[in-house]
């Protein structure tokens, strides 16, 4: 059984990115928020990011709009991972496109802290991930690259060494592996890239393969460290397995949605089930993952929300409740993950 509750976003932007986080500490939190949900606006003017309150049953409410201190691009970003919440919950990672910079925030009880910005290694941030103490950037304009920083108690540093360029073009995405040793990053040029790096987080072997699909845009990284990757031309998903090299093994070859533009993926945090958020025909995909990390379609449209156009999408800790990003609509609109990955 489907259950969704609405909230308007009452904010005139376009927004790029959601991201979930049961641990964190909501802003201006109401007594029964178990968590929140961030998102930005990516304006021009300035950027900000918008906190949502998550109740234990799901539901959000508005909880604060927080400026970065830079600014966005005024339109989609076309990427997935623009925010990012540290493992421990302390730390808000934010890329300010417009200004070519990275927004540190620390999460605390009274809502989120700006710590500072800090160029992003390039231009146009598009994505950005962290595992431990390190921090990297995806910048999808000019020469596109990826760029590490170190994270202390006053914020993030540049990490010297850490700057590599990218074999194509069209950057989309970067996210580290669950063990936190390998990044992963998609170019909507047809290339995936898998960067193994040291323990002071910097790349000793690099690998760059062709999708097996075109135009491989937004990606989620399963508990085994599986990679499921959107292939936004024929609305397909392919999963890998990364290799102890590093190298990403193809498992499941561009299996169809059946809809159209499937461009975004999230995984449930149990590894059970990935959704993918498909623009073009306003619908969410669900697939069941077995455990050699391939993938079956469950469900062709497990939601329809017609002339929505969903953004990007995020699953809670729990692995209980999807959050999908409605651009046309400009809100956020939350399901119940059933027992079998029905919405």
């Amino acid at each position: 059984m489907q259950r969704v509750i609405l909230r308007v976003l009452r904010y005139l932007a376009i927004l790029s990115l959601l991201s979930a986080f049961a641990g964190a500490a909501p802003a201006f939190a109401s007594s029964d928020a178990v968590g929140a949900v961030y998102t930005q606006t990516n304006a021009a003017a300035g950027n900000s990011v918008l906190v949502f309150d998550r109740a234990a049953d799901g539901s959000l409410s508005a909880a604060g709009q927080f400026w970065t201190g830079g600014s966005g691009t005024g339109a989609s970003l076309g990427s997935q991972g623009a925010v990012t919440v540290s493992h421990d919950g302390r730390w808000l990672f934010v890329v300010d496109a417009g200004s070519n910079d990275i927004a540190t925030f620390t999460i605390t009880k009274a809502g989120l802290s700006l710590v500072g910005h800090t160029w992003s290694g390039g231009v146009q941030p598009v994505s950005v991930t962290t595992s431990d103490h390190v921090v990297y950037a995806l910048n999808a304009g000019g020469t596109p690259n990826i760029s590490g920083f170190t994270l202390g108690e006053d914020g993030i540093a540049p990490l010297s060494g850490s700057t590599q360029t990218l074999t194509g073009s069209a950057a989309a995405q970067i996210q580290f592996s669950r063990s936190g040793d390998v990044l992963v990053v998609t170019e909507k040029s047809g290339t995936i890239e898998s960067f193994v790096l040291d323990k002071e987080g910097v790349t000793t072997t690099r690998w760059s393969r062709a999708s097996n699909g075109a135009t491989p845009f937004g990606f989620a990284i399963g508990h085994r460290d599986e990679v499921f990757v959107t292939e936004a031309a024929a609305s397909t998903t392919s999963s890998y397995s990364i290799a102890k090299s590093g190298r990403l093994d193809l498992v499941s070859p561009s299996v169809a949605t059946t809809q159209a533009a499937a461009c975004w993926a999230a995984v449930t945090k149990d590894g059970r089930f990935v959704y993918t958020a498909n623009a073009g025909s306003g619908s969410i995909s669900a697939y069941a993952v077995q455990q050699d990390g391939s993938i079956t379609l469950s469900e062709a449209q497990a939601a329809f929300m017609a002339g929505a156009h969903p953004l990007d999408l995020a699953t809670s800790e729990n692995s209980r409740f999807l959050y999908v990003l409605e651009s046309n609509a400009r809100r956020v609109r939350a399901f119940r993950i059933g027992w079998d990955g029905g919405l």
